[in-house]
């Protein structure tokens, strides 16, 4: 009974990992038969799993919505950056979901073995989320729900968009990834009307729908998703605005404040870092977390903050 309860999570895991299974990559992945498989699928149904099969050669199995949600599988280090994730949500930029997480990791924390909940108390005591600069854009949670998912499932969608001109249109996009950058979210496609890859920013798009049709992915010419659209951005804006000479190898800055700026080694031991920002505090923050020696090589401005910056921390050392 034992080995089959643990097989049954173990199923449950996999279902919830992937969108759709076939019948003889579940049975190889558990090391069963396909009928005893077929048990395994009725007793998850059983306990309230909605399991669709479809038959055929291309069927399978996935979950489906259900009426209510069932209970997830998660591991501890799963659950505690769930936690964390939905601490972290409670500032979030999106619309209704810093209420909605707050409510979440109650649900959460509440259902948790004691040991875990000792550890997220912990965190929750110890951790304040604090917001910088100015307030980020608002994004539509249904919205960003129904451009992820589409994401997941390679399926096409439609939507209205309003360029940075104020001129709206209709797309039809394949898409492929979100990217939280700058305090906002993008949504990186290729555009069927246009036959080029796009960049939309979320809050300037409505009404996203899937078109229900499934596409054959594309390879993005680029390393990574993040990295396309820092560099687009950066082209349709002109010269990124803040450069700076950092005097420590690339691929450590790289690892540091990669996310949020693009990093070119000189040498060895110094790179240059270019980054587009809404505010010179995020650029300051992301220059200071190199743990280096930098020079600003433009704008003046963004000098004369960092001397205005510098002047405040000196004399509160002294002080």
């Amino acid at each position: 009974m034992a080995n089959t309860s643990s097989r049954t999570l173990r199923l449950l895991s996999l279902l919830q990992s992937h969108r759709s299974w076939s019948g003889a990559e579940l049975a190889e992945r558990l090391a069963v038969s396909i009928r005893t498989l077929r048990r395994d699928v009725e007793r998850l149904r059983e306990l309230g799993y909605p399991v669709e099969a479809q038959p055929g050669v291309d069927g399978g199995y996935q979950l489906t919505a259900g009426a209510a949600l069932p209970p997830l599988v998660l591991d501890d280090d799963e659950a505690v950056a769930l936690a964390l994730g939905l601490l972290s949500a409670s500032q979030s930029s999106v619309a209704g979901m810093a209420e909605a997480s707050v409510q979440a990791l109650t649900k959460v924390v509440h259902v948790m073995p004691k040991r875990l909940r000792r550890r997220i108390d912990a965190l929750q005591a110890t951790i304040e989320p604090v917001g910088w600069g100015s307030p980020p854009t608002t994004v539509d949670s249904g919205a960003l729900t129904t451009v992820a998912q589409a994401c997941r499932d390679t399926e096409r969608i439609e939507f209205r968009y309003t360029t940075a001109a104020d001129v709206e249109t209709d797309r039809r996009v394949d898409p492929f990834r979100l990217v939280s950058l700058a305090r906002r979210w993008y949504l990186l496609g290729y555009d069927l009307d246009r036959h080029d890859w796009r960049i939309f920013r979320l809050d300037r798009l409505s009404g996203p729908r899937s078109t229900g049709l499934r596409f054959a992915p594309r390879s993005l010419p680029a390393t990574d998703a993040a990295a396309f659209v820092r560099a687009r951005l950066a082209t349709s804006w002109g010269q990124p605005s803040i450069i700076a000479t950092v005097r420590a190898p690339a691929q450590l800055v790289e690892s540091r404040i990669g996310r949020w700026a693009t990093v070119r080694a000189d040498s060895d031991d110094v790179c240059t870092v270019s980054m587009n920002a809404d505010g010179f505090e995020w650029a300051a923050l992301a220059l200071a977390m190199t743990g280096a020696e930098f020079q600003v090589v433009e704008p003046v401005a963004f000098r004369e903050y960092l001397a205005d910056w510098g002047g405040r921390i000196g004399r509160a050392v002294s002080a």
